[in-house]
């Protein structure tokens, strides 16, 4: 409920939420289970229908999503649709009522110029390469083991990854050695035996990482060692990175961590600030004004402090980007009102009817016109 002005009494206003109608979401590769069905449970809660079009990069899991929405839903409800380019190309020809797209930039560019001519309403979440700054005044055992959890689960293939580190320079070097040390102590000396490494999804990603690997990204002071047939690529710690470099002008969405270094704080401002807004940023420091600083100094989806990935853990956190990493937002309740439309709605009462707005108005206008006088309202309130 909302509250009325004195001009509108008697009567009552709301915001009342309906559903939007049909929607179409398309899932990714990466998590392709639960960015196809986080977001449906918003669109159902909501009240929508929906349409899905699992990722044809991860087939297992879309065939076990179609089963199980078959074997739930109504098709005239919930229904999936299967396919390559072709299938989507299809489906964004279509009128939906809104569009949710998890996925790469250049493809939202695709979504958001099919939506545009239905003028169908988008949301995008998409990517980007998130900085991860560590300062000096930091535990550099704890970020070194809580970045390279971050950083190489699902070997780097997660949108909210931290991209690349941003590290005072003074205390680059030991931090490096605690980087070098936890991944030793997490995947051994032998990383491709691990079990706990997961593999690049196709060759076309595993050929474009090691392309961007072996395009002059900087010094590799471990890992680096990858294996086409097996679709392996170590988890790699790149030192001296170029802003220039290949590696550093892409998402990389692989295990490959490039290491750079600023000397004042508002360096590195300004070089995340020259780039994209990304959709997630980590600042590991104990220090509370560098904290308020960087969040009031920078623009990105969301910020951990201290840690990394696991502010899309919180339910109640709208998750989304800003800029070139995403359009609107979901999670928790922020996931109802994205499927759902605002509505305005007001009651009035039929029993008073004041006549004062209806025509015609010349004879009120000239009773009414000794009110917008300041000495009148005076003799009014018993000013004078």
């Amino acid at each position: 409920r909302v509250s009325l002005p004195l001009s509108q009494q008697p009567g009552s206003a709301w915001v009342q939420p309906d559903p939007l109608g049909v929607v179409l979401i398309i899932g990714p590769w990466n998590y392709p289970f639960q960015l196809l069905v986080s977001p449906l449970m918003g669109a159902i809660a909501a009240g929508n229908c929906a349409i899905l079009k699992p990722s044809e990069h991860a087939p297992a899991t879309s065939r076990v999503v179609a089963e199980l929405i078959e074997a739930t839903f109504a098709p005239e409800y919930i229904a999936v649709l299967e396919g390559s380019v072709e299938t989507a190309q299809a489906l964004l020809a279509q009128k939906f009522d809104h569009i949710f797209f998890t996925g790469g930039t250049r493809v939202g560019q695709i979504v958001m110029e099919a939506a545009a001519k239905h003028l169908t309403p988008v949301t995008l979440e998409l990517g980007g390469k998130s900085p991860c700054i560590v300062d000096g005044a930091t535990d550099l055992r704890v970020a070194a083991r809580r970045i390279i959890w971050g950083k190489f689960v699902n070997a780097g293939q997660t949108c909210v990854a931290p991209d690349y580190l941003l590290v005072q320079e003074e205390v680059k070097p030991a931090l490096l050695e605690h980087l070098q040390a936890t991944l030793r102590e997490f995947f051994g000396d032998a990383p491709q035996q691990s079990p706990d490494l997961a593999r690049i999804v196709n060759q076309q990603q595993f050929d474009r990482l090691v392309a961007l690997l072996e395009g002059g990204a900087g010094d590799v002071i471990t890992g680096g060692q990858h294996d086409r047939s097996d679709r392996f690529i170590a988890p790699t710690v790149i030192d001296n990175a170029s802003w220039d470099a290949p590696v550093m002008k892409e998402e990389i969405f692989g295990p490959l961590l490039p290491v750079l270094t600023y000397r004042r704080i508002e360096e590195a401002i300004a070089q995340i600030n020259a780039r994209p807004k990304p959709l997630a940023l980590y600042l590991f420091t104990t220090d509370a004004a560098l904290q308020d600083k960087v969040l009031s100094a920078t623009s990105s989806g969301s910020v951990c402090l201290n840690d990394v990935f696991l502010q899309v853990a919180v339910w109640d956190l709208p998750f989304g980007g800003v800029g070139q990493s995403g359009i609107g937002a979901y999670h928790g309740k922020a996931s109802f009102d994205t499927f759902s439309h605002q509505k305005s709605v007001l009651k009035k009462p039929l029993w008073l009817d004041l006549g004062w707005r209806y025509a015609p108005y010349t004879e009120k206008f000239r009773l009414l016109l000794p009110l917008s006088k300041l000495g009148f309202l005076k003799k009014v309130i018993g000013l004078s």
